[in-house]
């Protein structure tokens, strides 16, 4: 049964993938009322996740709503176009400081218009810099202290090992995610230098020209005037009510952090918290978002037509149904999943990081992953095999059907970011893998440190 079962969910998943946005949380729905059928009991909804995830993406959007979005993008792009040779460097580190900070991948859309015009305008392929930065997205959540995958993973941990918990899990993946990706970003240079496909090609800048008012391909199709315009169209949005909500925002991550440290049972300062650090993070975050509202200028009706706020109820209803569809097969099939991969994994732990990665692609969510699998990894690892193979969970780069995958591609005029005519060869696989690897290495050396 375990194998209809399996074909079920990927059917189900496969549905959802070919409808696009939303309809993949609503195959995960088809695909537990199929499995409910089949005489499985449906698994617990990830109702804890979601609400985390409400919280965090709703003050992001009033931030949005109140500027402070615009503010963010118009100070990295101007670092950007300040320092465009180290573009390859700077643009996956600044989008992964702007996820870590946010706790949602989505803010990152509003980063890859900027770099790409910034690569252009210095004749560089914009692949490299997009596909580093889409990576750096991905990774940047389970680096995030108020993304709704590591308050989840967390919680698990401190029931299995509080030895580690909040603090240890954020100690190994921030540092490992950020030097993953940069590290990363120096290999792919290398590769590219080597194989001479570092630049844009004739071909890729008369592609990226062809929309020119003359129609005429520009000498060396090369303009930074889109990102000016764009900077300064950026520049003149910036208010102080801009400014007030991205330091409104900021202060409440700081205080979240710091109420995390005080109440950990490694510094255990606070030995019975009133408030259990999940619902601190809710609380404080929606706190936040009232005094967005009510300092910045903000008016609610503007906070539900933000990008953040839509994109983020599509991210919930996925969460819901994949997350949901995950769970009940991984709880029906617990034992035998035990038994198929307790061996194997006892005498390659890293295989844990291969199966996160395959999953993730399946279930478009690092919450979602989070959620159906890492109890189960718990119980066939060790708790810092967990913690290093945790950034596995963003393992979207493996299938070109991920929304940043996608849109990564659209943006880039150039054509350089590709997806192929084979489901495995595009522009995001190689350096997908590369950072898997080095950030689960370097965590599996930090989280034996920390341990």
């Amino acid at each position: 049964m375990i194998w209809i079962q399996l074909v079920v969910v990927l059917i189900a998943i496969a549905i959802g993938a070919r409808l696009g946005g939303i309809a993949i949380g609503f195959a995960g729905g088809i695909g537990v009322l199929a499995l409910a059928c089949l005489g499985v009991t449906p698994g617990d909804m990830p109702l804890d996740v979601i609400v985390i995830m409400m919280a965090v993406i709703t003050t992001t959007a009033a931030m949005q709503a109140a500027g402070g979005m615009d503010y963010l993008v118009y100070l990295t792009g101007t670092l950007l176009k300040r320092h465009p040779k180290q573009l390859a460097f700077l643009a996956p580190v600044v989008t992964w400081l702007l996820v870590v900070t946010s706790g949602t991948g989505m803010s990152s859309f509003a980063l890859f218009p900027v770099i790409t015009e910034v690569a252009k305008g210095t004749n560089m392929r914009p692949s490299r810099p997009l596909t580093l930065s889409a990576i750096a997205s991905m990774t940047a959540i389970v680096a995030s202290p108020v993304s709704a995958a590591v308050v989840y993973f967390s919680g698990v941990l401190d029931e299995k090992d509080p030895s580690i918990g909040y603090l240890g899990l954020l100690g190994t993946t921030i540092p490992a995610t950020l030097i993953g990706i940069i590290a990363t970003a120096a290999i792919m240079l290398a590769i590219d230098k080597v194989r001479g496909t570092l630049t844009l090609s004739s071909v890729e800048s008369q592609k990226m020209s062809a929309g020119n008012a003359s129609g005429e391909p520009r000498p060396d199709g090369l303009s930074t005037e889109a990102l000016d315009r764009e900077l300064s169209h950026l520049g003149s949005k910036v208010t102080t009510s801009a400014k007030r909500s991205v330091w409104i925002f900021v202060i409440t991550l700081i205080l979240i952090i710091t109420y995390a440290i005080l109440i950990s049972p490694q510094v255990g300062i606070v030995e019975t918290p009133v408030l259990p650090r999940d619902t601190a993070i809710i609380s404080a975050m929606l706190a936040a978002g009232a005094a967005i509202v009510a300092f910045c200028k903000v008016r609610v009706e503007d906070v539900l037509s933000t990008s953040t706020f839509k994109s983020g109820g599509s991210s919930y209803v996925c969460c819901l149904g994949v997350a949901w569809l995950g769970t009940t097969f991984v709880t029906a099939n617990q034992d035998t999943i035990v038994n198929a991969l307790g061996g194997v994994l006892e005498s390659a732990p890293w295989l844990l990081a291969v199966v996160l990665v395959v999953a993730s692609s399946l279930l478009y969510s690092q919450a979602a992953t989070a959620k159906a699998l890492m109890p189960l990894a718990l119980s066939l690892v060790s708790p810092a095999v967990a913690v290093a193979s945790f950034p596995a969970v963003a393992g979207f780069f493996l299938l070109p059907t991920y929304p940043t995958v996608v849109g990564t591609v659209a943006i880039d005029d150039t054509g350089s970011t590709k997806i192929g005519k084979y489901v495995f060869n595009h522009s995001f696989i190689v350096p997908g893998v590369i950072n898997m690897i080095i950030t689960v290495a370097i965590g599996t050396v930090l989280i034996s440190v920390i341990s």
